[in-house]
């Protein structure tokens, strides 16, 4: 069947590259929740023609996400999940509407001499979008049954998923493998680990007074705020991987008043849950130097971490199945930005990441998916879904 997967994705190869202008041109930054209902329309009705059936649209918040849940035991049992697999995408991007221009805003270019697409969110992760659903179409062609395969859509990834979190770990609970169809890192290697994310805010209190007449009567919270971007970089552990940065700062209000208030964003990322957890409770400890001072830590994490023993199962399948279509193995890499994939394997869930789009670029202009891949990466998904499903990873 590999074979045949492969001169299967490689004939589709003009619908691949048209599904995805189509999509990219509806434009869905995630703050624009009616673009996002714009490009969830598109993408219903890709999936539908895609997939043989409509997806299920739920709305949170506002924010437009998809659930395809395939074959007769899902829609018998739509209330529990139960033992399935999960492909796992997301349809929002980052860039405000018009910001690449005119229309059309998907445009080819070439990238080191390889024909490519640009455009909003070709490469994070609209192309990582399409392949999926043709993957699955793919087999659905081939007769390959779909049972408790789910693919799940949200809207809101790129700003920290929170109207999706709760489907999205819904979703997973149970799952037998999470395929997460985000971008691939440099070289179309896997994610086969991703660092955990935690945001947090300290607010500070001072006291006001008169810069030049009464300084020593206030308590200020600029001197204050110093000593807490210190106090927190020291908690930094480059050995672990771990690192605080503050990435905010803002306090006082005139030139001549001894500042009362301030606050500090402080981003954190780590490998390890342990590690988030030590941050947290440091972050949370943390006292004020200045007599009069206080503090205020709100936040926490936002993202668990995908440890690298949630991914190496399924990364060496996907390697074995890469050598079954007569591709070149993926590369495996650790990076340390989040995805919705983190959600999942913070459930134990095995879960591989990357199996998106190769290109690059992610959230800059120029932002680019290689054409010359896109097939390849729908066989190689298709491929991995029908290793899982031989070995029992659906009902």
């Amino acid at each position: 069947m590999a074979a045949d997967l492969l001169a299967a994705a490689r004939a589709r190869q003009a619908g691949l590259e048209a599904d995805l202008r189509t999509l990219v041109e509806v434009e869905s930054p995630t703050a624009d929740l009616a673009a996002v209902a714009r490009s969830a329309d598109a993408v219903a009705v890709l999936g539908e023609r895609l997939l043989g059936t409509a997806p299920e649209r739920i709305t949170v918040d506002g924010v437009s996400h998809l659930r395809w849940r395939l074959g007769v035991r899902d829609r018998e049992h739509a209330d529990d999940p139960g033992s399935r697999l999960l492909l796992l995408c997301h349809h929002d991007t980052v860039w405000p509407l018009g910001s690449w221009g005119p229309a059309p805003v998907c445009t080819p270019t070439q990238v080191d001499g390889r024909a490519a697409l640009t455009g909003p969110g070709t490469f994070d992760m609209l192309a990582g979008l399409v392949q999926g659903l043709h993957a699955l179409s793919l087999l659905r062609a081939q007769g390959v049954a779909l049972d408790g395969i789910s693919v799940l859509v949200t809207g809101d990834e790129e700003t920290g998923s929170a109207s999706s979190r709760a489907l999205i770990e819904a979703e997973a609970a149970g799952c037998a493998a999470v395929l997460v169809l985000e971008a691939s890192a440099d070289g179309g290697a896997l994610k086969t680990a991703r660092k955990g994310v935690s945001m947090y805010r300290v607010e500070i209190t001072g006291r006001a007074a008169h810069a030049g007449l009464e300084p020593e009567k206030g308590v200020n919270a600029v001197v204050e705020l110093a000593h807490q971007v210190m106090a927190v970089a020291a908690l930094a552990d480059p050995a672990a991987g771990t690192t605080l940065t503050p990435t905010v700062a803002a306090a006082g209000t005139t030139i001549n008043t001894v500042a009362a208030a301030g606050t500090l964003d402080v981003d954190v990322r780590a490998w390890s849950a342990a590690e988030q957890a030590r941050v947290d409770a440091a972050l949370r400890a943390l006292e004020p130097v200045l007599a009069g001072a206080a503090l205020a830590v709100t936040g926490g994490v936002n993202r668990p971490p995908l440890e690298e023993a949630m991914a190496a199962p399924l990364y060496a399948r996907c390697v074995a199945a890469a050598g079954s279509l007569g591709l070149d193995a993926p590369g495996a890499l650790r990076v340390g930005g989040g995805s919705d994939g983190n959600f999942a394997a913070g459930l134990g869930v095995p879960t591989l990441d990357g199996l998106g789009a190769v290109g690059g670029g992610a959230h800059a202009r120029g932002e680019y998916v290689l054409l010359d891949t896109m097939a390849e990466r729908t066989a190689l998904v298709a491929a991995l879904v029908v290793d899982l499903l031989a070995d029992g990873a659906h009902p």
